[in-house]
């Protein structure tokens, strides 16, 4: 039988507010454990909300930007249950009136769009922490992030390979950072999903029983355990059993699932408005002045690279998939006054390679973008070739100054004095009288032969067209 996956995900978006969604507790990352709980947040007797209405405004970005409908009305609710780091018993979240709902996210797979749509983006308080490492058999909780606002953004059951639902989660990471809402930052937690996931015969409308997979903190995990737990499912199913609804957690340690409890419904948490908050109201007037700050996201980006640079829609997407690589290019190309696509390949491939390479970031480069538009002019304008230019970029890496001040250093300056590479050529050609026989007697391959010696005379920096047409005249 031929079975088809059926995927929704919920993210949990940490927005980055300088205070917490209803204390003015901070929200820095790192601080000490329970330095940065206040007594809202540990829940003393008698102590009352207050929403932060930034967080409100982060929420009505980014629904705007997935071309959502924002409520002009909704309400807070409790959502009930106990855990050891949620001090309230009670954790303030949005149930049958969110901010936002109803939009969309485009993804591309396979050179084809697909569109998925967005059930609700709503506001909640996250917990804190349960720490286990380190307390000789006992648990620590620390309050830091309890508090801390989120905007859980719900898929609908759109997604049908894992593959999909990584390109969904990669738009949406991509478009929080640029609306600046978040800085998606996984390994710290500020972007984590949980994927719900089931299984039917292929063609059948009626979705199967589903799993939960619970706060998955990376791309690559996302589909690990995704594909885990679609083949897991199968193999209950064709040996006969019966899949259970249930909360499952990805073991990356150990790459499998498993179970942790039976999966909750809504009525389980005995939702009900929260009596400490109104209605948080939002009016059109300043709905419209935000959508006014939105920046250009990244589909429009992608597009405008296409059709301004003459990009690829490949070369298009790498650029702009993040606000900060797309940011660099464009100043790249200011800078260069070179060929689009020549930056592209510069900063797409070789850069993103060191940046691979040495695990920096880009905003840490020791390369900005300035430096290497002016290493792109120079190869541009002949001075460099790509080969040498290549060797031009290693030292600048490494803090050896501009790709001016390397180039006259070390002595680079490209060859392009016709004479000189002429003498050269006839030098190499009358050394080697063999291989001039053999290429005029037919063997043309020969031709990367005599560059190649040409360019060892001249330590690479011969300019190789010239080098080429040289060669061919004297050749016949």
């Amino acid at each position: 039988m031929e079975w088809e996956p059926v995927i929704g995900l919920e993210v949990h978006v940490q927005l980055r507010t300088q205070s917490k969604l209803f204390s003015d507790a901070a929200t820095k990352y790192g601080a000490d454990p329970n330095t940065q709980a206040c007594d809202v947040d540990v829940a003393l007797p008698g102590v009352l909300p207050v929403m932060n209405v930034e967080a409100a405004r982060m929420a009505v970005k980014l629904g705007l930007a997935i071309d959502a409908a924002i409520n002009q009305r909704s309400v807070f609710a409790r959502k009930n249950y106990f855990y050891p780091d949620l001090p309230k018993g009670y954790q303030i979240s949005q149930y049958e009136l969110p901010i936002v709902e109803h939009g969309h996210i485009d993804i591309e797979i396979d050179g084809d769009t697909k569109r998925i749509g967005v059930t609700r983006a709503h506001l909640e308080e996250d917990a804190g922490k349960s720490l286990h490492e380190d307390f000789h058999g006992m648990t620590g909780i620390d309050l830091n992030r309890s508090g801390t606002p989120l905007i859980e953004v719900v898929s609908e059951p759109d997604l049908r390979s894992p593959q999909e639902a990584v390109a969904y989660l990669k738009k949406l990471h991509a478009l929080v950072r640029y609306l600046d809402i978040s800085d998606g930052n996984m390994q710290e937690g500020s972007f984590r999903c949980d994927a719900n996931i089931s299984i039917r015969p292929k063609g059948q409308k009626e979705f199967g029983t589903r799993a939960e997979l619970k706060n998955i903190n990376s791309f690559r995990f996302v589909e690990r355990g995704i594909i885990h737990e679609i083949e897991r499912q199968i193999d209950v199913l064709e040996s006969g059993g019966t899949v259970v609804q249930e909360t499952r957690l990805y073991d990356s340690a150990k790459d499998e699932t498993r179970s942790m409890r039976g999966k909750e419904e809504a009525h389980d948490y005995r939702y009900f408005p929260d009596p400490d908050l109104p209605p948080m109201t939002i009016e059109d007037a300043v709905v419209e002045e935000i959508r006014q700050t939105l920046p250009e996201l990244p589909d429009a980006k992608k597009a405008r690279f296409i059709s301004d640079y003459g990009l690829s829609a490949y070369d298009a997407g790498v650029l702009t998939a993040s606000r900060e690589l797309a940011d660099y290019y464009e100043q790249t190309v200011a800078e260069s006054g070179a060929d689009a696509k020549l930056v592209a390949n510069w900063v797409a491939v070789e850069l993103a390679a060191y940046l691979n390479k040495h695990a920096v970031e880009l905003a840490d480069s020791p390369v900005n973008a300035t430096m290497l538009g002016g290493l792109v002019k120079r190869i541009a304008d002949n001075t460099i070739s790509g080969k040498i230019a290549k060797e031009v970029f290693e030292a600048m890496w490494n803090g050896e100054g501009d790709a001016d001040a390397v180039i006259e250093k070390q002595g680079l300056q490209q060859i392009t004095d016709s004479s000189a590479i002429e003498a050269i050529v006839d030098e190499v050609l009358t050394n080697n009288p063999a291989q001039v026989e053999q290429f005029r007697g037919g063997q043309q391959k020969l031709m990367g032969f005599f560059v190649g010696q040409v360019m060892k005379a001249t330590q690479g920096k011969a300019n190789p067209q010239q080098v080429n047409q040289i060669l061919k005249a004297k050749l016949g």
